[in-house]
């Protein structure tokens, strides 16, 4: 296995973590567990920046580009509109 695809499964996994917290700490009533919950979701941002910043300088991922201000401005307006 190549360094590219050992980033890229961790990543993966990284982020499958990190919906996994989204979907527990808040249908959790234990303060706190809650609390421990958050503090472990953060380390695991840490962790997926960081190898996030790895992957970008080994060029093993490049982000899609910059949205324009008129992509901005629609999305924005999809989720105010009515809603108000």
């Amino acid at each position: 296995m190549d360094e590219k695809t050992m980033v890229s499964d961790a990543l993966t996994g990284i982020n499958g973590e990190l919906k996994m917290f989204g979907d527990m700490i808040p249908q959790t009533e234990n303060p706190a567990l809650k609390q421990t919950l958050k503090e472990i979701r953060n380390k695991c941002e840490m962790s997926q920046e960081e190898l996030y910043q790895i992957a970008r300088a080994k060029q093993y991922y490049v982000p899609a580009a910059q949205a324009t201000a008129e992509e901005i401005a629609h999305v924005k307006a999809l989720f105010t509109e009515g809603t108000l």
